[in-house]
């Protein structure tokens, strides 16, 4: 495995594109408008939180991958609003053997595919409604993937790698540790980013989870860093209750605890000086991933039994004050 596409070179993709050419992977991107126009002239630049300067000058960069051709890997880095496109124009990528992870927040459209937790065989057809992707993507084609990267767009080609606490974690949905994850992540790590391989995606992708339900909906509301919203206590102990909720709410889905004390989770966030992205999307104009960030969560408090006061009353309050009327 070599030829990798990065689908969505925006902060995350463009990061991970820069990582996987620093191990020495043969890097493609999809992209589009500025970013495009940025990447094809100069290339992708990242600067890392000590000052460190990433580079990748991909093989192809285009927003129609019928001119990059099939891969070894497809990166799907986009949000979750823009996965409709994926399906329509993604088949050139993909040839019998094409592995395609998918590294986003919230749950991913794939989840139910081989679940075996206690809600399983549950149905989410709001992931992926007229099962578009489902046809475009084969479910055995796909990895799970959660990243750790707190990342913004500088300018155009230019992106900002803000902590040194970064970490890419892949999987397989249906628990196998296989080669073609293993692979990928080796790229990743001789270009200097952690990334290991799970057997249990589904919960690394809970625990991303928490935190996108905590610091989503309070930094819409602040409008500022999560460093400046969790300085409040109050805040703070919001938060910390919305994860417990959450923490409660994974261990119903999983039919398992999840490691880690809520406090210690948004100490960690509490730390970072960064806006998280959907509260730079709100910023940007751009569409919001409230469906696979909040509202699906909150239906499977309801199905599973589980009490989320604090994290309702957060997410409708954030729902309104960005002008989405209603979760």
């Amino acid at each position: 495995m070599r030829r990798i596409c990065i689908f969505g070179a925006g902060a995350i993709g463009g990061h991970l594109a820069a990582r996987l050419a620093e191990g020495g992977a043969e890097v493609s991107i999809v992209a589009r408008g500025e970013q495009l126009s940025a990447i094809r002239e100069r290339g992708i630049v990242v600067r890392t939180h000590d000052g460190t300067l990433l580079r990748c000058r991909p093989r192809i960069a285009s927003d129609d991958p019928r001119e990059i051709g099939p891969q070894d890997a497809v990166l799907v880095t986009v949000k979750a609003p823009a996965l409709p496109q994926v399906a329509a124009c993604i088949a050139p990528l993909l040839d019998p053997a094409t592995a395609v992870a998918f590294v986003m927040n919230g749950l991913p459209w794939w989840y139910a595919d081989g679940d075996t937790g206690p809600l399983a065989p549950l149905a989410l057809p709001e992931l992926d409604p007229d099962g578009a992707l489902h046809r475009a993507v084969a479910a055995e084609r796909v990895i799970g993937g959660v990243v750790y990267s707190a990342c913004t767009v500088v300018e155009p080609g230019l992106i900002h790698s803000e902590h040194a606490s970064i970490k890419l974690v892949l999987g397989e949905p249906d628990g196998r540790v296989g080669a073609r994850a293993g692979a990928i992540a080796n790229f990743f790590q001789a270009g200097g980013m952690p990334c290991e391989v799970t057997p249990d995606i589904r919960a690394e992708v809970w625990g991303k989870l928490l935190g996108n339900l905590a610091s989503g909906p309070l930094c819409l509301l602040s409008r500022r860093s999560m460093l400046e919203t969790f300085s409040d206590p109050a805040i703070r102990a919001a938060a910390v209750r919305i994860v417990e909720e959450g923490m409660a709410l994974a261990a119903a889905v999983l039919g398992h605890p999840l490691g880690g004390s809520a406090e210690t989770r948004i100490a960690r966030l509490a730390d970072t000086d960064h806006k998280p992205s959907i509260l730079q999307d709100l910023e940007m104009g751009r569409p919001l991933e409230v469906q696979a960030l909040f509202s699906l969560p909150l239906r499977l408090a309801r199905i599973a039994g589980v009490p989320t006061p604090t994290l309702d009353l957060m997410v409708a309050l954030a729902a309104r004050t960005a002008g989405l009327g209603g979760r």
